[in-house]
């Protein structure tokens, strides 16, 4: 499934040369805030390079399974100076299995979020849905780990900087045990993130966006607009349900979502 989207989206050439400092930068080293080299600083020109870049990952045989959602919490987007949600490409490479583990020095500055993950049963082509179109699409939900990394030095990012690069994705972990949603309470849903038997975040379901499916209603909104709707079979990361933890190297993160399930990832 190729994610091209050129018609909306017209790239002119100092956008390219951004997208491919953001490639170098995973094995080069972290850049210096991109909004700062933007010839245009607005977040269509930050969708525009992160689209760049999506587009020669597939090329390189790299294969979507899904979408990010970020900056879900009130107090992130105020932070970032803006008000509403962006989001990053899931691919198939960057999944890790429950309880896995992953090699530090593959990131540059990583740290975890504990979200609720969707998966779909439908596709969802309507412009403007509605959370019970949302809700009759999900096939099922799961507690997920998503692994966020910056490739802009510090986490020195902006709304421009984190959307070029693909969202601050890296990795993200599903939990082993599938939910249906009609068995979860994801409004009220407490989570918390343990380390070493120590809580290291909390939060509850409704630090998203007042419910992760309002944050998947405005993916789905943002994707029908764009013409790549959501489609059956996609992974959506709703959100952070708490704060980010950085990740440490020999520690093991657990993550207990109420009536969701548990997840975990350790680091080496």
């Amino acid at each position: 499934m190729r994610w091209c989207r050129e018609k909306i989206f017209q790239v002119n050439k100092s956008e390219h040369g951004l997208a491919a400092q953001l490639r170098e930068a995973y094995t080069l080293g972290a850049l210096s805030p991109l909004r700062d080299r933007m010839p245009e600083v607005s977040v269509e020109a930050a969708y525009r390079i992160q689209n760049l870049n999506t587009v020669w990952w597939q090329e390189q045989g790299r294969v979507p399974v899904g979408r990010k959602i970020g900056l879900t919490s009130p107090a992130v987007q105020q932070q970032l100076g803006v008000d509403q949600p962006d989001m990053g490409v899931l691919f198939d490479d960057t999944q890790v299995a429950d309880g896995g583990t992953v090699n530090l020095s593959e990131y540059l500055q990583p740290k975890i979020e504990a979200e609720v993950a969707i998966v779909l049963a439908h596709d969802l082509e309507n412009p403007a849905p509605t959370v019970a179109e949302i809700e009759k699409a999900v096939d099922y939900v799961v507690s997920a780990i998503e692994i966020v990394d910056s490739r802009i030095a510090n986490w020195d990012i902006k709304i421009y900087d984190t959307v070029a690069d693909n969202g601050s994705s890296a990795a993200f972990v599903l939990g082993a045990t599938p939910q249906a949603l009609d068995e979860v309470d994801l409004l009220l849903c407490g989570m918390k993130i343990t380390c070493g038997g120590e809580v290291v975040s909390s939060g509850a379901g409704a630090a998203c966006l007042g419910h992760p499916l309002n944050a998947a209603a405005w993916l789905a909104q943002y994707q029908a607009s764009t013409g790549a709707p959501l489609r059956s079979g996609e992974i959506i990361l709703t959100g952070a349900l708490g704060p980010m933890v950085t990740a440490a190297a020999g520690q093991t993160y657990d993550v207990d979502i109420n009536s969701v399930g548990k997840v975990s990832v350790s680091f080496q």
